[in-house]
């Protein structure tokens, strides 16, 4: 089948200042949109794509064009596509560092080592209040670390794996992460996720997320969270092999969402706790590519144990997990919670929940944005463990806070 090549003249002179743009930039692109959009609409107007039988037209991408202005492009050419696998063409995935991925509307920021991605909240990603959920915001957590993965060249055939990751058999696999939540996001807001990594002492990575509206600049909610090496065929923790350490360390940035003195320990529940819900069994479909659960629908099983009446009254505000293995398609799932006797802000993690959130004074109610500080907040102490026939083992423990909803409404009157 012939190909034939669309030449973009104008708009490879408008990739190619685009692409100095941002190498000057840092964290500030907001310039760069309207860039992006006109070179996006442009570009859009003059292709001409016709499929047939007999012929069709092949479309340079915006990296090829800007890798061509450069003197060299960060995809593989027709000689290495020769040693490369169905699947890893269709995937597309650099070779090289991208500054620009039109597809996912990815920036690199923060000095060439950050990432930025805008989303829209779609209709699939919100509850019954037209508000995004919990999920939604895990699930966009995850998606942008592996696009910065992505777009730093570094990402081997695997699940955000680098290529000296996968020559160790070596995964990702999180041990701790935290989630604190000023205001959810309505459908068809447009948001602006920020993404960074950092060392956790070692032999961990710590990466962090910003989510803020991309109309107003309002920070609605912030993640941390610290990731650890397993060996894929073992299923044991690893150390960090130096080559990997090369790899990441200088993607690193010393710079925290959440700042957090010193991480308490989430307590161990027993048999004794006031909900338990022993009917759990992962599905196939909850499997990752990793194949262990997935760590959204963790969250699920345990939001799902509260009582209905308590969750159609309150919002969650914060969520803190600390997981201890992973669970397979066989196994058999408990999940328990209990909720806090004093039901009022007194102690440390509590607190670390919400000192860092951003709530004005005219930040009331509606849009589901969270009430003043003065209102009392709520708890929840949980547990998934795995059924055994001798002896139950943990899965993640978690601490959950929440908040008396203020209006009922999507929106405010």
């Amino acid at each position: 089948m012939p190909w034939t090549f669309v030449d973009y003249g104008e708009e490879l002179r408008l990739v190619s200042q685009l692409s100095i743009q941002i190498s000057l930039l840092s964290s500030s692109c907001e310039c760069l949109d309207q860039s992006l959009d006109l070179i996006l609409h442009r570009v859009n107007n003059r292709i001409k794509i016709k499929i047939n039988a007999t012929s069709s037209t092949k479309v340079k991408t915006l990296n090829e064009i800007a890798g061509a202005g450069k003197g060299s492009s960060s995809l593989a050419t027709s000689t290495e596509i020769g040693h490369l696998s169905q699947e890893q063409i269709r995937q597309r995935i650099p070779t090289k560092k991208q500054l620009v991925d039109p597809y996912r509307q990815g920036l690199i920021i923060e000095r060439g080592v950050g990432y930025r991605q805008t989303v829209v909240v779609r209709s699939y990603e919100v509850g019954p209040y037209k508000t995004a959920t919990l999920e939604s915001l895990l699930n966009l957590f995850q998606e942008t670390a592996l696009n910065h993965v992505w777009m730093s060249g570094l990402l081997s055939n695997g699940f955000g794996a680098t290529h000296g990751m996968v020559r160790n058999n070596l995964i990702w696999v999180v041990s701790r992460m935290q989630v604190q939540v000023d205001h959810y996001p309505i459908w068809g807001e447009v948001l602006e996720i920020d993404t960074w990594v950092g060392a956790s002492g070692k032999n961990g990575m710590r990466r962090d997320w910003l989510i803020r509206s991309q109309a107003t600049g309002i920070t609605y909610a912030r993640a941390t969270s610290t990731w650890v090496m397993m060996n894929e065929k073992t299923r044991r923790l690893s150390k960090m092999p130096e080559e990997v350490r090369d790899e990441i360390s200088p993607w690193f940035i010393d710079k925290r969402a959440i700042n957090e003195d010193v991480p308490e320990k989430i307590v161990k529940l027993d048999d004794n706790a006031r909900y338990v819900n022993s009917d759990l069994k992962p599905k196939r479909s909850d499997l990752d590519m990793n194949h262990h659960v997935n760590n959204v629908k963790y969250v699920r099983w345990m939001l799902e144990t509260i009582p209905d009446k308590f969750l159609e009254s309150h919002q969650l505000s914060g969520i803190v997990l600390e997981y201890r293995r992973e669970c397979g398609s066989s196994d058999r799932v408990q999940s328990l919670c209990q909720p806090d006797e004093d039901e009022t802000l007194t102690n440390g993690v509590e607190q670390s929940l919400l000192k860092n959130m951003i709530l004005t004074p005219g930040i009331m109610e509606g849009n589901g944005y969270l009430g003043p500080l003065d209102v009392k907040s709520y708890g929840y102490t949980h547990l998934l463990q795995i059924k055994g026939d001798s002896k139950n083992e943990e899965i993640v423990r978690g601490r959950t806070r929440w908040r008396k909803k203020l209006s009922t409404l999507p929106y405010s009157s």
